[in-house]
């Protein structure tokens, strides 16, 4: 079982607490997140997963941060329909032998709808999975027994992300409450399929915001076994496009974070890693980061290429990259 700097696990952080860490002098933050990150995984290793639109745009949801939404028709996005499974597999096999571990599948849906589509992503899943990869999708919303065939096909994990804290989270998303958020990772940890769960800082929350937010993900007993840390990626034409960057060293306080409040998650470094240095990546990972998206694209934002990260892990030197 994974241990806290006191040698207890914990699901009952407080707010205060959580926000109290965050605010730790950046040093010894960084510090105690590290003590806890080696005490759990081996620090040379960095598992890399890759992300791929499986249906781009026209989603009815609101999502301010999102290129994707039908309602935001000023962005200039290209949809894509649905793909067939051959193809799908046949670009997994390609994230493979470029050295992916995890593949993952993302479709522009509100909620899953038995039929077709769904059946679809079912032989993606299994095709994957034939590969020897994990599996993960992110569907939007879906009910038990959709988790629970999702689980019979042998998927790996579920993404659906809390995006920020309950208090903040109806100035970014209107269409869909907070509880439903819950009531889908509930579904999915009740069919037995494992958690991959974070947020998108650079919004406009507060930091408070962002401790709420780990403390829900921190009260799932077990842990989500995937944390992601996404910076938010400004997209134009979508509400909030004039939001300005995000400080690199507040994501690196978020990884932080993560990784004392959530000892034996993977925390993964997702969407905004483009803007990120080479040495604020580094710092992420030594504050307990341990999974990065790999790839040109994080399903419609741009991500760093396979060129950087390679110079990256060199970089690193010795580093046991997971894939």
């Amino acid at each position: 079982m994974a241990k806290t700097e006191d040698g207890t696990i914990r699901h009952d952080w407080s707010v205060d607490e959580i926000a109290a860490l965050m605010d730790l002098p950046l040093l010894e933050l960084v510090g105690r997140a590290n003590a806890v990150h080696r005490a759990n995984h081996d620090p040379n290793e960095v598992q890399r997963a890759s992300l791929l639109s499986i249906k781009t745009g026209g989603c009815p949801e609101d999502c301010a941060y999102c290129s994707q939404s039908a309602r935001h028709a000023e962005v200039d996005l290209t949809r894509e329909k649905f793909l067939d499974p051959a193809s799908v597999v046949a670009l997994a096999e390609q994230a493979q032998a470029n050295g992916a571990e995890r593949f993952c599948m993302g479709a522009a849906w509100r909620r899953v709808k038995e039929g077709r589509e769904f059946d679809a992503v079912l032989e993606m899943v299994r095709g994957v999975r034939g590969l020897g990869m994990e599996a993960c999708v992110t569907l939007g919303m879906l009910e038990p027994h959709q988790a629970q065939r999702l689980a019979e096909a042998g998927l790996t994990a579920y993404n659906h992300n809390l995006d920020t804290g309950p208090d903040f989270y109806g100035e970014i998303v209107t269409t869909r409450t907070y509880a439903d958020r819950i009531d889908t990772l509930t579904s999915v940890r009740a069919a037995g399929i494992e958690l991959c769960s974070g947020g998108i800082i650079g919004m406009g929350e507060t930091m408070r915001d962002r401790a709420a937010m780990l403390q829900v993900l921190a009260g799932f007993d077990p842990h989500p076994e995937s944390v992601p840390v996404n910076a938010l990626v400004a997209v134009e034409g979508t509400p909030l496009a004039d939001r300005p960057p995000v400080d690199p060293l507040e994501i690196v306080r978020m990884v932080a974070t993560a990784r004392l409040v959530m000892p034996a998650s993977r925390v993964r470094l997702s969407a905004g890693r483009a803007a990120l240095s080479r040495e604020a990546q580094i710092l992420c990972f030594l504050a307990g980061a341990n999974s990065v998206f790999y790839g040109d694209t994080l399903l419609t934002t741009p991500n760093a290429g396979l060129g950087a990260d390679a110079a990256l892990f060199d970089a690193i030197g010795g580093a046991s990259v997971r894939g």
